[in-house]
């Protein structure tokens, strides 16, 4: 009942088709998104005549194909009009026998009878802005305050890659070398290109001292990337302009955090009041994946 399909096998349109009347949508399973993160790599589990999808993306780790989530995809998983417990375990079964997985996360939706590792995530879903703005916490309402001088000498407005890029290179965190930096903003570029990238920086000055890359469709915004000047911080340009970008758009689309287990930026991000949601997640280690390897248990 499940079919594997590489991505030139793909029905892409079926699939599109499949996703958007999901239950479980999630931009980052769109094959825009997808195609450009993992620069293709992906391939396809398919229940019946695309009555259920899952998206497999990969890499090449020990001459074989390696099961990873992409820079920037926080969750993919099993998409259907409706979720079913008894055919996600179906997909669970085949995709643990069928492949090497180091890091696979599913959404939020998905449920299964056996127990997988949690991660948090958080949302704020449509709504009128007022409503949403009288939700935030004391702090984040302070924070957005900005002094009489700082009014005067600020703005906030939409920039494109060509003006971000040495920003972003210079106060991008978390990445592990040159290489790594440049995969992101690889990644930014492309998206941008695929009108899907909306950054937008605070300017102090005339100068930039923070910049939040969102990806932007129809029905989502999700967080791609918080940059910040640290001489600046205490100007608390990021919230402002995520209160700017909020106030926008919240009445007709998800904002999507895309969650974090660093604790000062979850406290961060729980100063707008989102919804905390949990999704599921498999992880093997680099020790646990090759151990497999050499016993042959895949």
């Amino acid at each position: 009942m499940i079919k594997r399909l590489k991505y030139h096998e793909i029905d892409f349109e079926r699939y599109t088709q499949c996703l958007e009347n999901s239950e479980q949508r999630k931009y980052s399973a769109t094959k825009a998104f997808l195609d450009i993160t993992s620069e293709k790599q992906w391939e396809l589990l398919v229940y019946n005549d695309y009555e259920t999808v899952m998206p497999i993306p990969f890499i090449k780790k020990f001459g074989c194909k390696v099961v990873v989530n992409p820079k920037l995809c926080q969750q993919l998983g099993i998409f259907s009009e409706k979720d079913s417990r008894e055919i996600n375990d179906l997909f669970l079964n085949f995709f643990e026998k069928k492949y090497n997985i180091w890091y696979y996360a599913f959404n939020a939706e998905n449920q299964f009878t056996r127990k997988l590792n949690k991660r948090q995530n958080f949302l704020i879903y449509p709504n009128d802005y007022e409503s949403i703005k009288q939700k935030y916490s004391p702090k984040r309402k302070r924070k957005l305050r900005l002094d009489e001088e700082v009014l005067q000498n600020s703005e906030v407005k939409d920039i494109d890659i060509a003006e971000a890029l040495d920003f972003i290179s210079q106060n991008m965190i978390g990445t592990k070398n040159d290489r790594d930096k440049d995969k992101f903003l690889q990644i930014f570029t492309d998206l941008e290109k695929a009108q899907h990238l909306k950054l937008t920086a605070f300017f102090y000055h005339k100068t930039i001292i923070n910049l939040i890359a969102v990806y932007i469709d129809e029905k989502t915004l999700a967080l791609l990337g918080t940059f910040n000047d640290k001489k600046y911080i205490k100007l608390s340009g990021s919230s402002v302009i995520i209160d700017h970008i909020i106030s926008e758009n919240i009445q007709n689309k998800i904002f999507d955090f895309e969650g974090s287990d660093v604790p000062a930026i979850e406290e961060f991000f729980r100063g707008f009041r989102p919804e905390l949601q949990m999704y599921p997640a498999i992880l093997n280690s680099k020790k646990q994946l090759l151990k497999k390897f050499l016993t042959n248990k895949w």
